[in-house]
Parts: C-alpha cells; structure tokens; sequence
C-alpha cells in the first residue's frame, strides 16, 4: 500500500482488549465486520482520533496520527478526517445547509456556502437546503451527515453503521448512492457495518474482526467462499461445518481427495495439508445442487449424497431446506421455490444433492469447543452457528 493510504495497528489489553490491524488504500473501500463487542467502533473511534489506545501506530496521507513510541497523538480536528454516525448527529438547530457549513472551519466564510450547496446537490439533497433535522427523513439527514463528512476535505472517511437507522427500501437507495459517490473520491473509506450483504455490496475488501481481534481479511467473494478457520466461518453464519481427513491429492486435475464417514468426497485443491490430516472443512450453501427428479446432469456426479427433507421453510422466491443424511449429519441450503415446487420437496421426502468440489473448503482442524457467537453479523441470513460435526 501507498503511504498515501490509512494504516492503523493498534494493541491493548484493557480496558477493551484490542490486537487489532487495519490498512486501506486511496480510493478503497474496506468494510470492516464483527458482532457486537468486537472492537469495531473502538478501532474506528481509535483512528478517529476519539479515544486513545495505550499502544500502535495510526498514519495516513503520509502522516503519523498516533505513535505510541513517540508521544505523537494529533487531536480530531488535525487528523482531517470525515466521520458518519449512525445516529446522523445533526446539529438540531442548524438547517441542512448550515449543517454542512459548520464542517467547513478550515475554509474561507466567503467560499463556504457556494461549497455547502454542491456537496448538498451531490447527495440528491437540491431544495432542502433550509430544511432543519426535524423537517428530513432518516434517510436525507444521513445524507446531509455525509455532505458534512465531506465538507471537511478529509484525508479519510469512515462510516459508522451509517445505514442501520433507516429501512430497508431507502438503505438500499443509500448503499447505491455511497457506491456512485466513492468513484468521485480518492481518500480511503472504512465502513463498519453488521450487515454481511452490505459488507459484500459494497467493500473492496472485508475485514473480519472478533473479540478485537482481526482474524482475516479478504475480497468479498473469495472470503465467503473460503474462511481461513472455523471461527471465521461462523461469524459468516456457515451452517455446512464437518470433520474429515485428507486422504490424498491430485494437482493435476486441482483436486484434494476427502474421507469423511465412509465417503470419499473430492474437493478443489489445497496442498497446504499432507494425506492423513484431520481438517475442518465447509461447504458453502451455494455450492449444493439438488438432483433434478429423472433428469440427471454433469454437475450432478460431483459428490452425490442422499437424505431424507426434515424441513422445508419457504421464504417467498426461495425455500430453505434442511436435509438428513445417511448417518444422522444435517444439510443446509436454499433452491428457488418453483424448484422445490417442481420437485415435490416436503418433509419426509428422500432427496439426493451433490456437493460441488469447488465449493468444498477446506481448514485447519478445531482444537477447543467453540463457544457459540452471538451476534447481529450476516444480517438477512438465516444460518446460526453449529459446532463443527463429525
């Protein structure tokens, strides 16, 4: 990374226990995701320059914000940083305009009203610029927030649940308009947020953290699909989680060959475990494909399996199926609802799937019990948290 970009490490034992590491480029946006309690805002207050951690480094735009080893702790005010709460903090007295202008102390009193008005346009906000709290939506004074952010021509900008106070049609109109404005920008952005959907939607890279932790960080995709531990799959509500071992590996045909209860399943290549491991490993919903009755397939013959449908949960245009295999394991995954219709899936149905081998993931064994994670993340799902079976 440029040293035009944030890079904050910060370390401390109490009174929030925090081992935690963030960078974020010029023009990147990193979602930053967790339950509550993990550390995320005190991370983001900590670069904020809102609280003080008894040690790290925070730098950005080439410039030291906080140094432990020197005594270096700049103030908010200098660390040129734009901030959207998730309670918008508004001043109630001011208009919208005035709002944004009061974010605009390094500029001249002449300059700053022509400004207000473009930062105001820019964020759909043309009319309402007289317009005080109280007079807007959630949704129009998280934007004027966002126009008053800006305003301080920040070296970085760092959002705060900034959607979570608004429902779903306008958060949805406010993620599209944050996605359309971040191409203007060239400064960093750093988004907190439960709401796993949004963290994918939006980010350019997602980082996971958890009892101020930071456990890994990755594109959205590739993160979903491939957690680098249990404790990650969890927090990213992964249901399909097992034991087996690694029986034996292929990379000529990219393939790492699984014995688990009896079967031997093949999934996508991983030589980072010799033959003979015991692995924790996933699949991810996604990747299980219902036979189609009478009308077999290619993509059929990867891993096939039977079971016996102990739910079937339709939820509008998809229906959530809860399969029993042969040996007592549970199966977890969505189809389309015509699909299911199409398919006479019902409780007490035999079924046969397929895992497809590119999206079995394979990871380090689980040592300890889990406990399991209580938390908001993944927002919209409706998988929990069950212990690794084996």
């Amino acid at each position: 990374m440029s040293d035009r970009g944030l890079s904050a490490v910060i370390r401390q034992t109490r009174p929030i226990p925090l081992d935690a590491a963030l960078e974020c480029a010029p023009g990147e946006l990193r979602a930053l995701v967790g339950p509550s309690g993990s550390g995320k805002t005190t991370l983001l207050r900590s670069i904020a320059g809102l609280y003080r951690p008894r040690s790290g480094q925070i730098s950005c735009n080439g410039r030291a914000w906080f140094d432990d080893s020197t005594g270096v702790n700049l103030a908010p005010q200098r660390r040129r940083v734009g901030v959207v709460f998730q309670d918008y903090a508004l001043f109630p007295h001011l208009s919208a305009l005035q709002n944004v202008v009061a974010g605009m102390g390094h500029r001249r009193r002449s300059a700053r009203q022509g400004l207000a008005e473009k930062l105001l346009a820019q964020v759909h906000l043309q009319g309402l610029e007289h317009r005080y709290p109280a007079q807007l939506s959630g949704g129009q004074c998280q934007r004027v927030a966002l126009a008053r952010a800006l305003a301080r021509e920040p070296d970085l900008l760092l959002l705060d649940e900034p959607f979570s106070a608004v429902d779903q049609v306008t958060r949805r109109k406010l993620q599209r308009e944050l996605a359309v404005l971040r191409a203007s920008l060239s400064i960093p952005l750093v988004l907190v947020t439960h709401d796993l959907e949004e963290a994918a939607r939006l980010a350019d890279r997602i980082t996971v953290l958890h009892r101020g932790v930071t456990l890994q960080t990755e594109v959205p995709d590739e993160l979903m699909l491939r957690p680098s531990s249990t404790e990650v799959a969890r927090l990213l509500a992964h249901q399909n989680l097992f034991r087996g071992r690694i029986a034996a590996h292929n990379p000529e045909r990219d393939r790492t060959w699984l014995s688990w209860r009896g079967k031997m399943l093949e999934a996508r290549h991983n030589s980072a475990f010799p033959p003979g491991s015991e692995v924790s490993w996933l699949v991810s919903a996604s990747q299980i494909l219902l036979h189609r009755r009478g009308r077999p397939s290619f993509g059929e013959r990867e891993n096939p399996l039977d079971g016996v449908v102990r739910e079937a949960v339709r939820l509008g245009e998809s229906t959530s199926i809860t399969l029993i295999l042969e040996g007592g394991e549970s199966l977890n995954f969505s189809i389309s609802t015509h699909a299911a219709q199409r398919n006479g899936i019902e409780p007490g149905v035999e079924a046969r799937v397929s895992l497809l081998a590119e999206g079995i993931h394979v990871m380090p064994p689980e040592t300890t019990a889990q406990e399991p994670v209580a938390s908001g993340l993944g927002a919209g799902r409706s998988e929990g948290a069950p212990p690794v079976r084996r």
